[in-house]
């Protein structure tokens, strides 16, 4: 069956009560773990993001941010630096611009123009290097959202999978309830991504639960795993205690493991701790 066409000058349907239902079963079903919806006058109330990077900014008509998740599963981050983890960041980016791009041409099918902005953002590290920043946050969106929190090191964390998800944004003309923001920080400041993070990219704030982040150090370890085909670096969502994953995983009490994991795989590359990790960094 062939979609309806809807022109600019026609009449077209109202958003009504039962569209943001809709979205949400359409995400679901496309294979969303998170959905969430934000209106654009929060960017403005908050004045935490420039205004140039705000959803007006990038598309003027915009009436609501339609933000949606994909957890990445626990054990395969704890890899890292691996092609396993490398191929589960690849899978889960294109899963996530196909969710988006389909609920932008189904937005526009019932007559709500909409557009969606890509997970990443960038076109490549050397991009990145010249102008370290994207045209837009996912990370704001869904926190704005009602998704989460931003964390220590300015991930989002969630309630359901912590820092463990990827992100992306759709943006609407259908003016549709914003959800609620989530109520306090989710973030701990136990400091085990600062400890852990391989560039030494991140340092910790008393003023607040955002800390200092050095995005040259963070990109220039993405840089060299770029080169060895075992991007992203991930280490900060790997360690992150937040997330009812950890309790799916039985992987609560893993602090200690994390933060030994150099020192003993330095002394025993063999360890039998790390086996099930340093197999998989070995193969492929």
């Amino acid at each position: 069956m062939r979609a309806k066409s809807f022109t600019r000058t026609g009449k077209r349907p109202k958003p009504g009560g039962d569209l943001k239902k809709d979205i949400v079963s359409f995400c679901m079903d496309q294979g969303a773990d998170l959905v969430g919806f934000a209106s654009p006058d929060r960017w403005d109330d908050f004045g935490e993001v420039p205004p140039e990077f705000r959803p007006r900014a990038v598309w003027p008509p915009v009436e609501t941010v339609i933000v949606i998740g994909m957890q990445m599963p626990l054990p395969i981050v704890e890899t890292t630096p691996s092609v396993q983890h490398m191929e589960l960041y690849r899978t889960v980016n294109r899963a996530l611009d196909r969710l988006a791009y389909g609920l932008t041409r189904c937005l526009n099918r019932r007559g709500h123009a909409s557009i969606f902005f890509s997970r990443d953002g960038y076109g490549s590290l050397k991009a990145l290097r010249d102008k370290p920043i994207a045209a837009f946050s996912h990370v704001m969106a869904a926190r704005y959202a009602g998704l989460g929190s931003v964390g220590l090191s300015h991930c989002l964390l969630t309630p359901e999978f912590g820092p463990r998800v990827r992100l992306v944004s759709v943006l609407t003309e259908a003016k549709i309830p914003p959800d609620p923001m989530q109520e306090g920080d989710l973030c701990i400041k136990c400091g085990l991504c600062v400890r852990c993070c391989p560039g030494s990219a991140l340092s910790m704030r008393k003023d607040r639960i955002a800390g200092d982040y050095d995005k040259l150090a963070c990109l220039g370890v993405a840089e060299d795993l770029t080169e060895r085909r075992r991007y992203p670096c991930g280490v900060c969502i790997k360690v992150c205690p937040i997330g009812e994953d950890r309790i799916l995983y039985g992987a609560k009490k893993s602090s200690g493991k994390y933060m030994s994991e150099k020192k003993k795989l330095a002394a025993d590359p063999d360890s039998p701790e790390y086996r099930d990790w340093e197999h998989i960094r070995k193969h492929g």
